[in-house]
This record gives C-alpha cells, structure tokens and sequence, in this order.
C-alpha cells in the first residue's frame, strides 16, 4: 500500500515562499493524477491544485497564478511551489491520488503565513 509523506511546511510572513514535498513509498508513475489539498482550521479538506503524468496541471481559482505543482515520478514525488503567501493560504497540506481510492492520507504539512 502506498504511503505518503508530506514536508515542507513552515511560518512564513505574507509574500514569502514555501515548497511542499510529497514522497511515496512507491512508484507514482501508475497514478494518472496527483493532488495537493488543504484544510484550514474548521473547514473541510479541498482540492487546490492537481497535475496528470503527462504534465497538465490544474489550480483553484484562489492559488492561480501563486502556485506551481509538479512532479517527478523518478522520486516518487510531488511537490507544490508557493509564492506570494497569503494568510489565507495557511493550512494543513496534503497529497493523494485523484481517482484512485485506497491511499491513506499523510500527516500532512503545516502551513502558516502571518500577517
């Protein structure tokens, strides 16, 4: 079974940068699409950015233009590229495969961007 561990996370000021790893403990070269999730405090975990093998990468309103997710299937990860930080931004992040069940979540990464 694959698991996944998230990393990267950090307190950054409004602005800043922070780059999120995702490494699996197995090949990802498998699964089609990879995402990158969030859930701030109180609220349900969504869907902010996602990217297929083939490199077609897909983003929420909200982080467009801010975040880059890519990946390398060589390492088994994923990564997701924050620039100009906002506080809403700040959250748990996570990553799993979209359209495949069966990968229980990591611990996630925590993200907190301050005023």
């Amino acid at each position: 079974q694959v698991q996944l561990v998230e990393s990267g996370g950090g307190l950054v000021q409004a602005g800043g940068s922070l780059r999120l790893s995702c490494v699996a403990s197995e090949s990802i070269s498998s699964i089609d699409v990879m995402g990158w999730y969030r859930q701030a405090p109180g609220k349900q975990r969504v869907l902010v950015a996602h990217i297929s093998n083939g490199g077609t990468s897909r983003y929420v309103d909200s982080v467009k233009g801010r975040f880059t997710i890519s990946r390398d299937n060589a390492k088994n990860t994923v990564y997701l590229q924050m620039n100009s930080l906002k506080v809403e931004d700040t959250a748990v992040y996570y990553c799993n495969a979209l359209f495949r069940e069966g990968i229980p979540w990591g611990q996630g990464t925590q993200v907190t961007v301050s005023s």
